[in-house]
């Protein structure tokens, strides 16, 4: 093969793997802005903002399938190896992390539309700042695989147990809430819902973050991952008890 020729053969295949990562990028982007936008019309009682999101989550399923076709592409006709496999199927399994994410910031938008017709309930303070965490990790997360940084994706890896211990708090408050007056059960349980998902979405980046750490050494995170999730022990005593 005539070294010219080589030669475009090989720029058309990073400027494809550079494209995936470009999709992964932009896929990421959105998901962030749908969690961020979720949280916001929950505060904010803004159904109009909620209704987006819940419109928005059909893009993101759009791109999930574009991600998929286009690595069944690479995968059919640049016949990869090493590394750039790695790259590939981590791809594909992020964008269903990301999907999956997307799905979460609809339900949750779903339920701020309800919970906007309820009286107040408490201070949402701890959804707000949930949000925040699992934004970062989730943008740290994607950068770690555009930059091909397995550091930046093991710093994400360790960062999800804040996320938890917020969650703890929302949720014992949130039983406090129902036991102390039954007017709260619907709204303290659509607001659980959202933690809830909140929660996993921040499962989901660490997923993430797991998966760029594989791609890029080829070896898996093989310690325990830090978590802090005790909802399913809490003991919540009635008031006065």
């Amino acid at each position: 093969m005539p070294s010219e020729t080589a030669g475009h053969i090989v720029r058309s295949y990073d400027e494809d793997l550079k494209r995936l990562r470009e999709l992964i990028s932009r896929m990421g982007g959105l998901a962030e802005k749908q969690v961020a936008d979720a949280v916001e019309a929950l505060v904010e009682r803004d159904t109009e903002l909620a209704a987006e999101v819940v419109q928005r989550d059909l893009q993101l399923d759009a791109m999930e399938r574009e991600v998929e076709l286009f690595c069944v592409r690479l995968l059919a006709l640049r016949q990869p190896m090493a590394s750039d496999l790695r790259l590939i199927v981590t791809a594909m399994r992020i964008a269903s992390d990301l999907e999956r994410i997307g799905d979460y910031a609809r339900n949750g938008a779903k339920r701020a539309m309800v919970i906007a017709q309820q009286p107040v309930l408490g201070s949402l303070n701890g959804f707000e700042r949930m949000a925040e965490l699992v934004q970062e990790n989730l943008k740290d997360a994607i950068d770690a695989l555009v930059e091909q940084d397995a550091a930046k994706a093991h710093d994400v890896w360790e960062k999800d147990e804040p996320i938890d211990g917020i969650y703890n708090g929302i949720f014992r408050e949130l039983l406090t809430f129902m036991m102390e007056d039954p007017r709260n059960i619907t709204v303290a349980t659509h607001l659980l819902f959202i933690a809830k998902n909140l929660e996993r979405i921040g499962d989901h980046a660490t997923n993430i973050a797991e998966r760029v750490h594989f791609a890029v050494l080829g070896e898996p995170l093989t310690e325990e991952r830090p978590k802090a999730d005790s909802s399913a022990f809490a003991v919540v005593r009635p008031p006065g008890a």
